[in-house]
């Protein structure tokens, strides 16, 4: 991955103001700022950026890219980085994925589900009980009803959740799901919310616990907290645009 200058200060300076505005829009919404948790969605920038929010205190990064993703953690096993995929993920990458990030935000079908769950038997057990590892993931939902986007439909959203709460090595830890793209703050509203209730709706169906929302971006972040998001995925308002 090609290096370019990498303006520290500049990034440290954005992400406090980052951090500030989460923890407001928390408060302003009656919730416990430590209750939201910031992703630095660091995809396409540099690993000496990652490095520098790491440093300043921050854990959780997001990467959209399998290789991309496995790279910088190579270059950063130093660091404590809770490593989160929040990209597209095709089938045949799942065995590249499974067991190497905190979080993989992504699973829509069954199909990479089981591919996932086939990769997590073949890893070594952990411990000395010998229990296999875990991997913890959100169900992608296609919120918007987008032909174009990834994402399970909201009709198909239970019948998947049973089917995956299944696998002994997957664990659902709740929902992600991303607005129209033309729908930016106030407009992506909705959305935040009919996730929410469906979270909420799986919850009491099929009785498992999934305490996360993974939803906000850059541009509506603020509406996303004040409508239950645990975790907001932040990465221009910090980075910096991205280089190509």
């Amino acid at each position: 991955m090609n290096e370019c200058h990498v303006d520290g200060a500049a990034i440290i300076a954005r992400y406090d103001a980052v951090v500030e505005k989460v923890a407001e829009a928390a408060r302003n919404s009656g919730r416990n700022p430590k209750d939201v948790k910031l992703i630095a969605v660091s995809k396409r920038h540099p690993a000496e950026a990652i490095k520098i929010l790491n440093k300043h205190g921050q854990l959780d990064f997001g990467e959209n890219y399998v290789q991309e993703a496995l790279s910088k953690q190579e270059e950063l096993a130093e660091l404590t980085v809770n490593w989160h995929f929040i990209g597209h993920l095709q089938s045949k990458k799942a065995k590249d994925v499974a067991g190497r990030f905190t979080l993989i935000h992504s699973i829509d079908r069954l199909a990479l589900a089981q591919k996932l769950q086939n990769r997590m038997q073949m890893l070594p057990v952990s411990g000395l009980d010998g229990e296999r590892k875990v991997q913890d993931i959100l169900l992608q939902v296609n919120i918007g009803d987008e032909a174009q986007k990834s994402g399970v439909d909201k009709d198909g959203l239970f019948e998947l959740a049973e089917q995956v709460a299944a696998f002994p090595q997957l664990r659902i830890c709740g929902l992600m799901g991303m607005p129209p793209a033309s729908c930016v703050a106030e407009e992506a509203r909705p959305f935040f919310s009919n996730l929410r209730i469906l979270r909420d709706e799986l919850v009491t169906r099929i009785g498992i616990p999934m305490e996360h929302l993974s939803m906000g971006m850059t541009q509506d972040y603020v509406q996303a907290i004040e409508e239950g998001a645990t975790f907001v995925r932040i990465g221009t308002e910090i980075f910096g645009p991205r280089p190509y």
